[in-house]
């Protein structure tokens, strides 16, 4: 029994077991394996496995495969691996609707039996139009009175391949009349000839997820069937048949708000359209807020879940602010990264005191705070790198446009004085002249990260910005004309040498922020990826 009721569904569930309704708690988590997990699943990923482990229940896997059109065994693979790597156990049985999908056809037969079910021939278009709307009721189907033993016969026709598809559907007869549109005689089967990534060509029939669904849950004895707020309408339907075809378990439905994150798109159609054209590059680009995505950007699982467990569970729609996301994972990548010095915009400063074959070592904390990540050893010598940034605390112009030459403190070490800019014939500036102090005797001066040119390792970087310039973009009907085209820059710097032989692969580039290691190149140049920054700038 949990001490503290955490949320409505957990008040729910703790009264049902004071009550000893159910001997153990069974919830589910139904995925479509026709594209890859979101962000907004993890919502109801982590409500449905952590009320079971609260609980001491089970929580099932069970993939929704009814309709063979799009699903697809990569799919099914990728939802494994997400949820495992989000930390949640699964059971070793695995569920699949289609487990299922003789007991379904029987119970489809019973409803035509019971005069609650009929073979239609109208088109789709004329169902949805026959259908009604909010303001007008809809028209009864000229096939809605079509005699039982009809039914019976056409009903196994489309089950023996006699139809093409969308020539013959299974409608449930209730009320044309009902004002909740999904009551109007919907659809519980269709005809499909695609091949089931499971049963292969077995059937060519396949029930509509309403009808599907509750049976399931019914099957599987799931006792709190809990979905996202899209479906509270579809509760009416989901007790109807349960009703009609008389089961022995009956779940009960509940709906929680569904999880929206400013900037960013988890509608699966409008993904695809990105893909085909070309704006993305496949579903786990780092833009996107699909696991695959984030895993490769660098969330981490721990983020993720402590950002879902800080939202709670209601009813209550909104978008939730990227940057509340960000908070949390920095949280974790503060604790967990190692320091690294990383020039990303750099100049190169000659220390005009210093020896060309001088090499002077100095031992640093890989972190702050966490001891057991040890240290590492910089090297300073005649020529390093700052950030062109940092060039604005060496000097600046002043009302008279002449040159005023400051003093900044390289970090763990001296400090640096400009004595000369050298340029080219095109007045770029190509290096800087500075003359270095050991001394420390000088506050309150600026403190700049660095680089030595003999420790350093060419880096490009990816930095990811966000995809759209709306910020809900599943509202959008033209997706493309709120497409941020500079969602993608790539930069050319330079990393420590230390990167190459380092067990980690998130890192913190001090004064800027974390940055994943992709990949090292043939050519020994170091491809990294930007995560977040070290601070909430209130920018995506």
């Amino acid at each position: 029994m949990i001490k503290k009721i955490k949320n409505f569904i957990y008040k729910i569930i703790s009264e049902d077991i004071k009550k000893k309704k159910y001997k153990k708690i069974i919830t589910r988590f139904p995925p479509e394996p026709n594209g890859y997990l979101h962000i907004g699943h993890v919502k109801s990923i982590y409500i449905n496995f952590k009320i079971a482990q609260d609980f001491k229940g089970i929580c099932n896997l069970r993939f929704d495969d009814t309709n063979p059109e799009n699903e697809k065994k990569k799919y099914i693979k990728s939802i494994k691996k997400d949820i495992k790597w989000l930390g949640f156990k699964l059971n070793k049985k695995i569920k699949y609707t289609s487990d299922y999908f003789d007991i379904y056809y029987k119970y489809a037969k019973k409803l035509i039996k019971n005069g609650l079910a009929y073979v239609d021939e109208l088109s789709i278009k004329k169902i949805k139009k026959y259908r009604g709307t909010l303001i007008n009721y809809g028209i009864n189907s000229p096939f809605r009175n079509r005699n039982i033993n009809d039914n019976l016969l056409l009903f196994k026709k489309m089950k023996q391949g006699y139809f093409k598809e969308k020539q013959m559907c299974l409608r449930a007869k209730i009320n044309m009349k009902s004002k909740h549109i999904i009551m109007r005689d919907p659809i519980l089967y269709r005809i499909k000839y695609s091949s089931h990534p499971k049963t292969k060509k077995k059937w060519c029939i396949y029930p509509m997820y309403d009808f599907a669904h509750c049976i399931a849950d019914s099957i599987e004895k799931i006792t709190h069937s809990i979905c996202t707020l899209e479906f509270q309408n579809n509760k009416k339907l989901y007790n109807w048949i349960l009703n009609n075809i008389q089961v022995n378990h009956y779940p009960k439905q509940y709906e929680f708000s569904k999880l929206n994150i400013s900037y960013n798109l988890t509608s699966k159609r409008k993904i695809n359209k990105l893909i085909k054209k070309k704006i993305i590059k496949g579903w786990n680009d780092p833009r996107l807020m699909t696991l695959s995505g984030m895993r490769k950007k660098g969330y981490t699982p721990k983020s993720i879940i402590n950002f879902c467990k800080s939202l709670g569970i209601s009813k209550q729609e909104s978008i939730i602010d990227v940057n509340i996301l960000k908070k949390y994972l920095r949280n974790e990548l503060n604790y967990n990264s190692p320091r690294i010095m990383g020039i990303i915009n750099p100049i190169k400063i000659v220390c005009v005191n210093i020896n060309k074959n001088y090499i002077y070592n100095i031992k640093v904390k890989n972190h702050p705070f966490n001891k057991k990540m040890g240290k590492r050893k910089l090297i300073f010598s005649k020529e390093i790198y700052i950030d062109k940034k940092d060039t604005k605390k060496l000097y600046f112009l002043n009302k008279k446009n002449k040159i005023i030459k400051n003093k900044i403190r390289l970090k763990y070490l001296g400090i640096i004085k400009l004595k000369k800019i050298i340029k080219n014939n095109k007045n770029k500036i190509l290096y800087l002249k500075c003359k270095f102090y050991k001394e420390e005797k000088y506050k309150n001066i600026n403190i700049i990260h660095w680089l030595s040119k003999k420790n350093s390792i060419k880096t490009k970087i990816k930095f990811y910005s966000k995809l759209f310039n709306s910020i809900n973009p599943n509202k959008e009907k033209k997706i493309l004309s709120i497409v941020n085209k500079k969602s993608l820059k790539i930069k050319e710097g330079y990393v420590e040498k230390s990167i190459l032989n380092s067990k980690y692969k998130i890192f913190q580039f001090e004064r800027i922020g974390y940055f994943k290691l992709n990949k090292i190149s043939f050519k020994k140049k170091v491809h990294l990826n930007k995560i977040v920054s070290l601070k909430n700038t209130n920018k995506y």
